[in-house]
């Protein structure tokens, strides 16, 4: 007697995950209801969107590039996004008598359940009809769509198979947290390529897409287009590649769950090395400052590379911080001056510096005796900051200046970048003992429920009070521009930004040592909410 064919089975049981998940909560419903009426909505446009570029020289380029960012997205989604699906992770079914054939060809089927399927379904569609032109076109296309939908599937579930054992560890929720920064990014590239195409139309696209229409998925879609043109042999070439890459994707799926279901996890077994590796004493502590300061600074730093919403922070700040000022720079609309808005993402790191601490500033607090200590505290603090600002600061200016060619501003730029980030370390230090917030260590929430008010005034009250005390620097930049007679002291910038910001930095410090002595317990209740 044969065995039960499994796919129903599978099929049903991601039906009441999603059904019972909706029921958990209203909250959860709603949520759930609206992100996949929006999804549809915006898949309907797309739709809309191609097919009224049928017909449209380069649309061909278009609609290629888009597929294979559909791809790169289903690519990416199980390793920034491994709790959206609770059947991405296969380790839940290791105790069941299951082969991996016929369990590839069920997950397979219950993972064209789902918004995400749904929505990739419209799009492929909708490309399909943008270029397609004649029987044959239309004929390769009905094969093309399922093709191509079934590689980006596959291609998430062998990458989530893969690397499920990063996935469900504490690596994989810094991912996780830092998928912020992919669609931050992202954001951006995406608004800066929309305007270049806007100005130079989409034969800018067209050696990319040279490229990309022999990759899977988009050479699917590009078969289209192809056999459109009566060039059969090359569009089913082209439907072989997709092809092929479903039939190794099936494969390295195969042989991932194989290796899940008969294999121990190993993850555990160099903790102590690993333990050995991040002794205090090892590298950094040996070039830091003796005492007090470079304990701090160097808890400070291993902050950064270990927790991962301080890292996520950090390099959030570092990329956008760089990518406004260059890309604009590369487009030709930039100035010299854009170039402080890397000074200023750096900037906002210095506040909020005891809510990172979580409960754990009860330790720090302990260690805080007097006005003197405080003011050690936060001045290791802020060394730390400047250790990786004021050269990445320097780095952003400098590399904007040589895109524009305008070197002559090189001295004021530097300048005001230098005073803008001495006014954030001031008003951050102040902030951070006048207005603390507790930061969840779980969950996306950057701020505790009840603090939000609290964080606003930190970061944005702070913000607009550092470009109060910069207002000094930024007079004398305006005057020396305007009147002739400045244009040769403009260098002077430089070292009068350098010191006007090292005296406010020092300043706030100052202030804000005797305000952080005096409201220890208060910080600690503060930042223990999360």
């Amino acid at each position: 007697m044969s065995a039960p064919a499994i796919t129903p089975v599978v099929v049903r049981l991601k039906l009441s995950l999603l059904r019972n998940g909706l029921r958990q909560s209203g909250g959860r419903r709603a949520a759930y209801i609206a992100s996949a009426v929006f999804a549809l909505l915006f898949a309907a446009l797309q739709v809309l969107g191609l097919v009224a570029l049928r017909g449209f020289d380069h649309v061909e380029s278009l609609v290629v590039l888009l597929v294979a960012v559909l791809a790169l997205g289903w690519a990416v989604m199980p390793l920034f996004f491994p709790g959206g699906d609770e059947t991405l992770d296969p380790t839940r079914l290791v105790m069941l008598p299951l082969r991996p054939r016929p369990l590839v060809r069920a997950l397979l089927a219950a993972s064209l359940v789902g918004i995400g399927p749904l929505f990739s379904l419209c799009l492929l569609t909708g490309s399909v009809i943008a270029v397609a032109h004649g029987a044959a076109a239309f004929a390769v296309g009905v094969l093309a769509v399922p093709l191509a939908l079934l590689v980006c599937v596959a291609l998430a579930r062998a990458v989530a198979a893969a690397n499920v054992r990063l996935l469900t560890s504490r690596k994989g929720r810094d991912l996780a947290v830092l998928s912020g920064l992919v669609i931050a990014i992202g954001a951006q590239v995406v608004n800066f390529g929309v305007q270049r195409l806007g100005s130079s139309g989409l034969e800018q696209l067209d050696p990319v897409a040279d490229v990309l229409r022999w990759l899977p998925a988009a050479s699917a879609v590009g078969a289209v287009h192809t056999a459109g043109e009566g060039s059969y042999g090359a569009a089913a070439a082209q439907l072989a590649v997709s092809a092929a890459a479903l039939a190794a994707l099936l494969v390295l799926w195969s042989r991932s769950l194989t290796r899940l279901m008969t294999s121990p996890d190993g993850s555990t077994l160099q903790a102590g090395d690993s333990a050995v590796r991040d002794r205090p004493s090892a590298g950094l502590g040996r070039l830091l400052p003796q005492g007090r300061t470079g304990t701090v600074m160097e808890r400070s730093l291993r902050y950064i590379w270990r927790d991962p919403k301080t890292k996520a922070a950090w390099v959030t700040s570092l990329a956008i911080g760089l990518i406004v000022p260059v890309f604009n720079a590369w487009q030709g609309t930039g100035s010299v001056y854009f170039a402080c808005f890397a000074a200023g993402m750096l900037g906002i790191q210095m506040y909020n510096q005891f809510g990172q601490d979580t409960s754990a500033f009860w330790m720090v607090a302990t260690t805080i005796s007097s006005t003197r200590d405080a003011y050690v505290e936060l001045r290791a603090r802020a060394l730390a900051l400047l250790l990786i600002t004021l050269p990445y600061a320097t780095l952003v200016t400098v590399l904007t200046t040589a895109m524009l060619d305008d070197w002559a501003r090189l001295p004021e730029a530097l300048g005001l970048s230098f005073a803008l980030l001495g006014a954030m370390l001031a008003t951050g230090a102040w902030t951070s003992a006048r207005f603390p917030y507790s930061v969840p260590q779980d969950g996306y929430k950057n701020v505790a429920p009840g603090q939000v008010g609290l964080a606003w005034i930190s970061i944005f009250g702070g913000m607009m009070a550092a470009a109060l005390l910069c207002l000094p620097v930024i007079a004398a930049t305006i005057g020396l521009n305007l009147g002739e007679s400045g244009q040769d002291l403009r260098w002077l910038l430089l070292p009068v930004g350098t010191v006007y910001g090292a005296l406010l930095a020092l300043g706030g410090l100052r202030l804000a040592a005797p305000r952080t002595a005096g409201r220890l317990p208060e910080i600690i209740a503060a930042v223990s909410k999360g």
